[in-house]
C-alpha cells in the first residue's frame, strides 16, 4: 500500500469521525504532549513488533483458555471415580468461575497501579502453580479449592492482556489484528479438547492439569521482556519510558500512515484531534463508569457479558457430560464429539476476525446472538432427544456465539479511556465470570428436574436478553481509543 495514500484516506476519516462530547476548551499541555506519542503509536501500521507482542502475550492467552477448559474433560472420569451428583458437577465447574470474579477484579484493578504487563504476568503465575496443584488434588473437596484459586489467576490473565493488547493497536484494522490475537484462546479451548480426549483416557486426569500448568511457568520469562503500554505510561506521566517504547516501535519499520515531513497539516490536526479526547488531569476511579456518559456503556457491555458467556461457556463446559451420563457415549466417544465444538469455534472466531471491520461491531453482535438464538430453538423443537442433533445444533450455536465472546475482549477496552479501560473491562469481565458459574449449576439442577430439553431452551432464552443489548453498543470501528472514550 502506498503510505501517502493511505495516510490520507486515515486523515480524512478521522476528519469525519465526530470528536466525543468534551468541554470546549483548548487541551492542557499534558494531554498535547501525550497526543504526539498517541499520534506517533497510531502512525505506524501494523509491524513485526506487534507480532512479538501478540504471540508472546497469545501464548498466555493460549494457556488460559486450556486452564479454563481442562476441568470438562476430567470430569467424565471423576463423575464414577468419586460418584458426583449433577449438582457436585455444576458446583465443581462454577468453582474456577468464581475464583474469576475476584481476579477479573483484582486484576483489573492491579493493571491499573502497577501496569499491564506486571499484572498479567502475576495472573499467568497464579493460574499455572494452581493447575499444578489441581493434579494432586484427591477429594471434590480439594479440587474445589484450587478450582477456585486458580480461577482468580484465569479471571485475571485475559482482561488486562486484552488491554494490552488494544492499547498497542492503531485504530485502522485493530479489529482484525486483535481478534487474530483473540482467536488463541478458541485454539486453547480446542487444544485443550483435543488434548483431552486423548491423555484423560490414556494416561489419567491428573496429567491433564501438568500440560496446562507447566508451559505457564516457562513463559513468564518472555513475558518479562515485553514492553509496558506507552499509553498507560503517558496516562501516569512516565514520559521517558514512554518515549523509548515508541521509538522501539518506529525503529521496526520504516512504513508510515502519514508522511509527517511532508504533511504537516494533517499531523496537526490528528494530534489535536486525538488531544480533544483526552482528559489527562483526571485519576483512574470505578465511579466514573457510572458517570453519565460512561454509564449506558457499562450497562450494556454488562449484559452482553452476562448473556453471551452464560451461553456459551453453559454449552461448551457441559456437553462432554452430557454426552457421557444423558446419551450414553463411551467415555473416549463423549470426549472426541465434544473436541469437536471447539474446532467449529475456531473457524467461526477465524471468519470474525477477517470481516468485523467490515461489518461493524455492533452488527456482528446482533447476528450472532441471532443465530444462537435460532440454532438453539431448532433444537428443542426436536426435543433434543438424538445426540446428533445436539452435536450438530449446539456446537453450532456455541460457534456463533464464540465469535461474540470473543468480539466483546476487542470492544470493552474500546469503550473506556486509559486511566479506567483496565478497570472497566475486568469488572464487566466478572460478569462473564458470575454468569459462567451460574450456567453449569442451573444446568445440573434443570437437568435433574426438567429433563435436557429444557437446558437448550433456557440458552435461549438468554440470546434474547443479549439480542436487545447488542442493539445498544456504540459503533467503535476504524476510531482511535482516545476519539471514542474521553
Amino acid at each position: 500500500m502506498n503510505p501517502r495514500s493511505g495516510g490520507a484516506r486515515y486523515a480524512s476519516e478521522a476528519a469525519r469521525t465526530p470528536a466525543p462530547t468534551v468541554p470546549d476548551e483548548a487541551p492542557s499541555p499534558m494531554a498535547l504532549q501525550a497526543a504526539k506519542l498517541l499520534f506517533r503509536i497510531e502512525n505506524v501500521p501494523f509491524c513485526r513488533w506487534h507480532t512479538k507482542t501478540r504471540v508472546v502475550m497469545g501464548t498466555a492467552t493460549f494457556l488460559d483458555a486450556f486452564d479454563a477448559l481442562s476441568l470438562a474433560f476430567v470430569l467424565p472420569v471423576l463423575v464414577g471415580l468419586w460418584h458426583l451428583s449433577p449438582g457436585q458437577v455444576g458446583l465443581l465447574i462454577a468453582a474456577g468461575y468464581i475464583g474469576q470474579v475476584i481476579g477479573a477484579l483484582l486484576f483489573g484493578w492491579l493493571g491499573e497501579k502497577w501496569g499491564r504487563v506486571p499484572a498479567v504476568s502475576t495472573a499467568v503465575a497464579v493460574m499455572s502453580a494452581m493447575s499444578i496443584a489441581c493434579a494432586f488434588a484427591g477429594s471434590v473437596q480439594m479440587l474445589f479449592l484450587l478450582r477456585f484459586l486458580q480461577g482468580i489467576g484465569v479471571g485475571g490473565e485475559v482482561p488486562v492482556a486484552a488491554t494490552y493488547i488494544n492499547e498497542m493497536s492503531q485504530s485502522k484494522g485493530r479489529g482484525r489484528f486483535f481478534v487474530l490475537y483473540e482467536l488463541i484462546f478458541p485454539l486453547g479451548l480446542m487444544a485443550a479438547a483435543q488434548v483431552g480426549a486423548f491423555v484423560v483416557p490414556h494416561y489419567g486426569w491428573e496429567v491433564l492439569f501438568m500440560v496446562g500448568g507447566l508451559p505457564g511457568l516457562l513463559i513468564l520469562m518472555f513475558m518479562a521482556r515485553l514492553p509496558e503500554s506507552p499509553r498507560w505510561l503517558a496516562s501516569k506521566g512516565r514520559w521517558e519510558e514512554a518515549e523509548r517504547v515508541i521509538r522501539s516501535l518506529e525503529a521496526a519499520t520504516p512504513r508510515r500512515q502519514i508522511d509527517v515531513h511532508r504533511e504537516q497539516d494533517k499531523v496537526r490536526a490528528r494530534e489535536l484531534s486525538l488531544a480533544a479526547g483526552l482528559k489527562s488531569t483526571r485519576k483512574a476511579s470505578w465511579k466514573e463508569l457510572f458517570s453519565p456518559l460512561y454509564r449506558p456503556r457499562t450497562l450494556i457491555v454488562w449484559v452482553l457479558w452476562a448473556s453471551s458467556y452464560f451461553v456459551a461457556n453453559g454449552i461448551n463446559n457441559w456437553l462432554p457430560t452430557l454426552y457421557k451420563t444423558v446419551y450414553h457415549l463411551p467415555l473416549q466417544d463423549a470426549l472426541r464429539l465434544a473436541s469437536v465444538t471447539n474446532v467449529l469455534s475456531v473457524c467461526a472466531v477465524f471468519a470474525c476476525a477477517m470481516l468485523v471491520d467490515k461489518v461493524g461491531r455492533r452488527r456482528w453482535a446482533t447476528g450472532s446472538f441471532i443465530a444462537a438464538g435460532t440454532l438453539l430453538l431448532g433444537l428443542v423443537a426436536t426435543g433434543a432427544q438424538s445426540v446428533w442433533a445436539v452435536a450438530l445444533f449446539a456446537s453450532a450455536a456455541y460457534a456463533v456465539m464464540g465469535t461474540t465472546t470473543v468480539l466483546l475482549y476487542l470492544y470493552t477496552p474500546e469503550i473506556y479511556p486509559t486511566r479506567m479501560r483496565a478497570i472497566g473491562t475486568g469488572l464487566a469481565t466478572s460478569w462473564l465470570r458470575a454468569a459462567s458459574a451460574a450456567a453449569p449449576a442451573m444446568v445440573g439442577m434443570m437437568l435433574t428436574a426438567q429433563g435436557v430439553a429444557s437446558v437448550f431452551l433456557m440458552f435461549a432464552g438468554a440470546t434474547v436478553v443479549g439480542l436487545f443489548a447488542s442493539r445498544k453498543m456504540i459503533e467503535t470501528t476504524d476510531k482511535a481509543l482516545e476519539e471514542i472514550s474521553p
